[in-house]
């Protein structure tokens, strides 16, 4: 492993480029890594701190973003979801090593509405909104067995009807206060800038590698 090593060479990332709004860079960043690779383009890694002050990340989909946040979907019975519940501060990771960059987002989750939730819920394959009403997520289960045999259950339930959208399923937003946009550069010189609200006001300072 400690031979394994790479040259980052494809981009660069200066003052320059840095607009106002952080968002609108993630934006930029984000489409050109969906037009190279629109499958894993928005995959990106969540971390929370449960009760005992323990951190646990995993990796989740971003479906959509705005001024108002990033929003994910999950089952609210979740480890995460619990952990969002008493501690609503957490951070977002998005990795494109094609691209040779990184950026690392921090901020505060709320839930987003039921009626936002269920209008993206309906958007889901079909399969995978019966999925959503037997996984249990995170707990323990005796084989695939009990999972097909659900499935089989459910499917029968609702069969030529529209699956409702459980309680205990939707969507989170988290409401960024901090950017940290990574360049990878030759020699590890790369480029990193971090940005910071303060109320309405986004500042950017550059970082050292």
């Amino acid at each position: 492993m400690k031979n394994k090593r790479r040259e980052y060479e494809k981009n660069t990332l200066s003052s320059s480029d840095l607009p106002d709004n952080p968002l609108s860079l993630f934006s930029k960043w984000l489409n050109e890594v969906e037009e190279i690779n629109n499958l894993e383009s928005t995959s990106m890694v969540l971390s929370t701190v449960d009760a005992n002050s323990n951190p646990t990340s995993r990796t989740v989909l971003l479906k959509d973003f705005n001024e108002g946040g990033f929003i994910f979907y999950t089952n609210y019975n979740s480890p995460k979801a619990e952990h969002l519940e008493k501690n609503p501060h957490a951070a977002l990771l998005f990795y494109w090593p094609n691209e040779e960059r990184q950026i690392r987002v921090r901020g505060t989750v709320s839930r987003i509405s039921k009626t936002t939730s269920e209008k993206y819920f309906h958007t889901r394959p079909r399969l995978s909104q019966l999925a959503v009403w037997i996984s249990k997520q995170s707990q323990k289960i005796t084989n695939r067995k009990q999972l097909e045999d659900e499935l089989a259950t459910i499917t029968t339930k609702y069969e030529n009807q529209e699956v409702p959208l459980p309680d205990y399923w939707g969507g989170y937003s988290l409401f960024p206060d901090s950017y940290e946009f990574w360049q990878g550069r030759r020699g590890r010189l790369h480029d990193r800038f971090h940005y910071t609200l303060n109320k309405t006001i986004w500042s950017v300072e550059r970082l050292a590698p």
